[in-house]
C-alpha cells in the first residue's frame, strides 16, 4: 500500500511537472531529503527516481525558463571549482572503491547547487523552494518528535520511519537540520504569500518548529544541545522585546528540564567529561590523525579517506577522589565526525578553503541584505527578515557540523542555492542602497539619499501555451446581455 501511494505521488507531480516545470525541481528536493526509495518497500528501490527527476529538472529549464540569470556568481564558480577538484581527488583516492561510492551522490547534490539559482528568478520560486524543503523536512520531524513525546526516544534508537540511520535520517544530521531550519519556519509563517499567515497557518509551523525542538531530545544527541543554544542567542537579535525574549527562555528551561528523560540528561552531561565519553574520546583520536594524515597528503586522499585510519584512544579519567584511572581503546576506519576535518582528509587544503569560501561568503552576503533592508517597510518588508533567517540557518549548521560530517549533505546546498538566488533577486528586482561597512554616513541634514536606480520589471511566470489557453476557456463562451 505504502509503494503505490508513493508511485502514485510521483506520477501525479510527472504530470503536474509537464506543465509548470519547474515541479520537476521541487519533486527532485522531495526524492534528495524524504528519500521515498527508501521507505518504500519494493517497487520504488529498483527505480533511479533521483536522476530521473534531476534531468528532468534541466530539461524542463532548458525549454521554458528565463536564460537571463544564466551568468555564474562567484560563490557558482567556487562551487564548480570545488566539484572538478573533488571529481580530481576521486580519481586518486587512496581507496577508489569508497571514494567512487561517495561520488556517485555527491556530483548530483554539487551541480544542482549550481543549477539551481538560475531558477529562483522570483520571490513565489525563492519561497516555494523554502516550502517544499520544510514540508519535506517535516515529514521526518513530525514523526519523531510525536515519538518522542510518546517516549520513543533514545540515542541511535529512534526511528524515523527507515530503519537505516543514514543521510537524513542519521540522529546527529536530522537534529542539526531540524534545529538550522526553524529561523526558516519563523519566516514562513509570518511573511509567506504562498501560504497566507492564517492562524490555522501558524498553528503548523509553530507546531512543526516545536517538533524539530524535540529532535534532538528524542535523538538525545549533543549536537542538538548546541545547535539550540546558538539558535536561541541568534533570535535574541531580531527579537523587539529583549528582556521578555530571555525571560521566555529561561522560564522553558527552568519547566521543560523536569520533564526531559535521565537518559537525556546523563548523556548531556558528557559534554564536561568528554575524556571518559568513549564517542568523544573516538572523534579527538579521529580529528588528531585527520590533520597528521593532511600534513603528508596536503591535497586530500578523496572520499572516505578516514577508512585507513588506526587510532589509539586515550579515555582516561579521575574518580571522585581524584585517582587517574588510565584507560586506552583501540580502533580503526572511524568517520570524521566533522565536516571540516571531513574536507581537510577528503579535499585536502585547497577543498577546506573552498568549502569555508562558500559558506563564509554567504553569511556575509546575507549580513549585507540585512543590514540594507532592515528598516524598509511595505513591498521590502520581507528581505530583512528572509536574509536573517537563511544567515542564523547557515550559521546553526556552521556549528552543527563541528560534530558531524556533513560537508556534503544536500540539505545546506539547497539552502546556498536559496541565498544565491535571493541575493540576485534582491540585487536586480528590489529598489535598495548597498550597505557598506567601510563607508563614512553622513548625518542629519548633509545626510543627502542616493538616487535609486532604474530597476528591469521582476520576471514572471512563463505564458501558457495556445492548447493550454484553449482548454482553461469556457466550453460554450458567454452570451453578451443587451
Amino acid at each position: 500500500m505504502r509503494d503505490l501511494f508513493l508511485i502514485g505521488f510521483m506520477m501525479m507531480m510527472t504530470v503536474l511537472g509537464f506543465r509548470r516545470p519547474f515541479l520537476f525541481l521541487c519533486t527532485y528536493i522531495y526524492v534528495d531529503i524524504v528519500s521515498p526509495q527508501r521507505i518504500s518497500y519494493y517497487l520504488l528501490s529498483s527505480i533511479p527516481v533521483s536522476l530521473i527527476f534531476f534531468a528532468a529538472s534541466f530539461l524542463g529549464w532548458a525549454i521554458n525558463d528565463d536564460k537571463a540569470l544564466s551568468k555564474p556568481t562567484p560563490r557558482q564558480i567556487i562551487l564548480i571549482l570545488l566539484l572538478l577538484y573533488s571529481g580530481f581527488t576521486t580519481l586518486t583516492a587512496a581507496h577508489p572503491d569508497a571514494a567512487w561510492e561517495k561520488w556517485d551522490w555527491v556530483w548530483k547534490a554539487m551541480i544542482f547547487a549550481i543549477f539551481m539559482p538560475m531558477a529562483l528568478y522570483t520571490r513565489v520560486r525563492i519561497e516555494g523552494i523554502l516550502l517544499v524543503m520544510l514540508v519535506c523536512l517535516s515529514s521526518i520531524a513530525l514523526v519523531g518528535g510525536a515519538k518522542t513525546l510518546a517516549g520513543g526516544g533514545g540515542y541511535g534508537t529512534l526511528n524515523l520511519m527507515v530503519a537505516n540511520n543514514s543521510g537524513m535520517y542519521e540522529s546527529s544530521t536530522i537534529s542539526a537540520f531540524s534545529i538550522c531550519s526553524i529561523p526558516l519556519i519563523l519566516y514562513m509563517a509570518k511573511y509567506s504569500t504562498i501560504v497566507p499567515p492564517t492562524i490555522f497557518a501558524r498553528l503548523y509551523w509553530y507546531g512543526l518548529a516545536f517538533a524539530c525542538l524535540l529532535i534532538p531530545i528524542g535523538t538525545q544527541t549533543r549536537t542538538g544541545l548546541l545547535c539550540i543554544v546558538l539558535m536561541a542567542f541568534l533570535e535574541l537579535r531580531a527579537a523587539k522585546r529583549r528582556m521578555m525574549y530571555l525571560g521566555v527562555m529561561a522560564a522553558i528551561v527552568v519547566v521543560g528540564l523536569p520533564f526531559l528523560p535521565k537518559s537525556y540528561t546523563e548523556r548531556m552531561d558528557t559534554i564536561n567529561t568528554y575524556k571518559a565519553d568513549a564517542s568523544a574520546s573516538t572523534r579527538i583520536a579521529v580529528w588528531k590523525w585527520t590533520i597528521d594524515y593532511a600534513s603528508k597528503n596536503p591535497l586530500g586522499g578523496g572520499f572516505n579517506a578516514y577508512i585507513g585510519n588506526k587510532l589509539e584512544i586515550d579515555m582516561s579519567y579521575k574518580t571522585a577522589d581524584g585517582t587517574l584511572v588510565k584507560v586506552v581503546g583501540y580502533d580503526v576506519g572511524r568517520s570524521f565526525h566533522n565536516a571540516y576535518f571531513e574536507m581537510l582528509g577528503e579535499q585536502g587544503y585547497p577543498g577546506l578553503a573552498m568549502f569555508l569560501a562558500v559558506h563564509l561568503i554567504g553569511i556575509f552576503r546575507m549580513e549585507v541584505v540585512r543590514r540594507t533592508y532592515a528598516k524598509h517597510q511595505g513591498d521590502n518588508a520581507w528581505v530583512a527578515p528572509l536574509a536573517s533567517a537563511l544567515q542564523n540557518a547557515h550559521l546553526i549548521y556552521m556549528l552543527g557540523c563541528s560534530f558531524v560530517g556533513i560537508a556534503f549533505q544536500p540539505f545546506i546546498y539547497f539552502i546556498i542555492a536559496v541565498e544565491i538566488g535571493f541575493d540576485r533577486y534582491v540585487q536586480t528586482h528590489v529598489k535598495k542602497r548597498a550597505w557598506n561597512p567601510f563607508r563614512k554616513r553622513k548625518r542629519g541634514f548633509d545626510a543627502e539619499p542616493e538616487p535609486e536606480p532604474d530597476l528591469p520589471p521582476e520576471p514572471t511566470e512563463p505564458e501558457p501555451s495556445m492548447g493550454e489557453r484553449r482548454r482553461t476557456q469556457p466550453r460554450w463562451g458567454t452570451v453578451n446581455q443587451k
